[in-house]
């Protein structure tokens, strides 16, 4: 059953739940964060410090619904920490709200709490324990079965409050849904184990509900005398608190030493001696300041401690003048719960298999492992192992993947074929290349860190930086270099430097002017042979000219002979 839902497209390459998560059931897939449920003890740290929201319960809201519209009575259990969460010092507001929902009947899973605390003292009572931890939080009951199963012959074979509630629930009414509503997301899967809860909601859940069906609890007004019955005087309505569960009787045997734990880093602490310690009750949560901080509470302005003196209040004002051993006098006869050992599919590779894959990522030596934690595991060999089990990406080595980075961007600025220069917006040197060295003559060993002005002609620069203006295609000769060079210059303004390839066209430019030299020459002689043509033309004409005129007065002279001689004979 899933338990926890990903947003996949907001989810990418963070590593914080990673980072966070006590037991690192965490996998990625794609760049994607997936949860390893044979890993997970649903501790809800993941949910809290993810900065997209990405993550969130798994709702029943819809399951829920289906139950209260079907034709079984179904009775809500709400944990005690309802008091802090929805700011209330009246069951029978809560109970009204959720009768409006369309429970038939709603009960503190308290009841289920003072079963548990007298099964408690009497274990404790029968000498058996050497040390004593308590079952209550499903969660920690998680974390000893999956990774301390040492620790479990000092686990409490208790059910929970609320199984034990359900259990008591059922055994008056067999045909009855349970229906738990708490801060915890480890009870959803505690609930589904068990056979016994019908379904889970968490107070984010049933907040919701309230806002969809537009339920008020500032417009229910409490009775004016509330009933002191049984649920009321339940001293167990402590349980959410720290020493919640100590606070819940007098009749614990004095030949312990009756201690609280809250945190997941705190009950990894105490699990790790477990067997240095003698005659421990440890009331252990995995949640700091128990119950009221669970990860699906509703936070209320005050925080914690505010929520932890709203819960003294609440039991303190029912509980005036009445004798702690007298209060909620019920009884259960089963309320064994069976915490067996838990296997994980942690593969548990050998020493060449760990240095094979740090070699992948260049570590070949102790100095190489900075174990800087910044992929999410405490050291480069746990991401080792983690990546050998398929559950981290080869790539998630932050310092191997900028040195990667950093050593092909090198590669490709020194074999570019063009020059390329970076230049701050101090002008300084940030990377220049041997192509750009000699475009520009710059003859320096290492002038990287210098003043670009120093080196070569930084004019285009200045004038890109002055006028905020990118440069495109700029034709520049070099004077110091002879070099004829295409520029163009790009200002990268969120990382306030400047980025410029410089391209040699000096051949072309050559080439261009030898053809402009030959063109030139050509017009030249072309000019010169048109000249010549006309002065032969003109040459040409002139002597046709003379010639007619001779012989136009010699044929006239004929003609004037030819006629002379017609007259005479005439």
């Amino acid at each position: 059953m899933q338990y926890l839902d990903f947003k996949t497209a907001k989810c990418k390459n963070c590593y914080k739940c990673l980072r966070a998560c006590p037991v690192k059931a965490i996998k990625f897939v794609d760049h994607q964060a997936k949860i390893v449920e044979d890993k997970c003890i649903l501790c809800g740290t993941c949910i809290a410090v993810c900065p997209q929201n990405a993550k969130k319960v798994h709702s029943e809201i819809d399951n829920v619904l289906t139950l209260l519209a079907s034709n079984d009575k179904v009775i809500a259990s709400i944990a005690p920490s309802f008091v802090s969460s929805f700011d209330l010092q009246e069951f029978t507001i809560m109970e009204f709200a959720l009768k409006e929902l369309g429970f038939d009947e709603a009960q503190e899973t308290a009841i289920g709490a003072s079963l548990v605390t007298k099964e408690y003292v009497k274990l404790l009572k029968t000498g058996l324990y050497n040390n004593f931890i308590t079952s209550s939080c499903p969660a920690v009951n998680n974390m000893i079965q999956k990774y301390y199963p040492e620790a479990l012959k000092y686990l409490a074979p208790v059910a929970s409050p609320m199984v034990a509630h359900a259990r008591l629930i059922k055994e008056a009414e067999p045909k009855t849904k349970v229906v738990f509503i708490g801060p915890c997301i480890a009870k959803k899967k505690e609930a589904f184990e068990s056979g016994i809860v019908d379904a889970v909601l968490t107070f984010e859940e049933l907040l919701q509900l309230f806002e969809e069906h537009n339920i008020d609890l500032s417009n229910i007004a409490p009775p004016p005398t509330p009933n002191m019955d049984d649920n009321k005087r339940n001293i167990a309505k402590y349980y959410p608190i720290n020493r919640g569960i100590i606070k819940s009787t007098d009749k614990w045997p004095n030949n312990y030493e009756y201690v609280t734990v809250d945190g997941v880093k705190k009950c990894f602490e105490v699990l790790e001696d477990i067997g240095h310690l003698n005659n421990m009750f440890i009331e252990m949560n995995c949640c700091e300041y128990a119950c009221i901080n669970g990860p699906a509470s509703l936070k209320r302005s005050g925080g914690n401690l505010k929520a932890n003196e709203k819960i003294r209040e609440y039991v303190g004002k029912d509980l005036e003048n009445i004798d702690k051993n007298e209060v909620l006098d019920i009884s259960y006869g089963d309320l064994l719960y069976e915490h067996p050992k838990l296997e994980n599919s942690m593969i548990i590779p050998t020493e060449n298999q760990i240095k094979e894959v740090l070699a992948r990522i260049g570590k070949t030596t102790k100095e190489d492992e900075l174990n800087c934690g910044a992929c999410g595991y405490s050291n480069c060999r746990e991401k080792a192992i983690a990546v050998i089990n398929g559950l981290a990406d080869i790539d998630m080595c932050i310092p191997y993947m900028r040195m990667r980075a950093e050593s092909m961007s090198y590669e490709i600025i020194q074999n570019s074929p063009n020059g390329i220069v970076v230049i701050d917006s101090d002008y300084k040197i940030i990377e220049i290349n041997e192509k750009a060295n000699k475009l520009l003559g710059v003859n320096l060993i290492e002038p990287k860190g210098m003043n670009a002005f120093d080196c070569f002609d930084s004019s285009e620069f200045i004038k890109a930086i002055s006028l905020g203006q990118n440069v495109y295609n700029k034709k520049v000769f070099i004077s110091k270099t002879k070099k004829h060079i295409e520029m163009n210059i790009v200002l990268l303004k969120e990382h306030k430097i400047l980025f410029g390839i410089m391209k040699d066209i000096t051949d072309n430019v050559e080439y261009n002017e030898k053809l402009k030299n030959v063109r030139l020459n050509t017009l030249e002689t072309t000019d010169e042979v048109i000249k010549k043509q006309m002065r032969v033309a003109q040459e040409i004409a002139s002597l046709l000219g003379e010639t007619t005129a001779e012989t136009k007065v010699a044929l006239l002279k004929l003609k004037k002979t030819l006629q002379s001689q017609q007259d005479e004979e005439n």
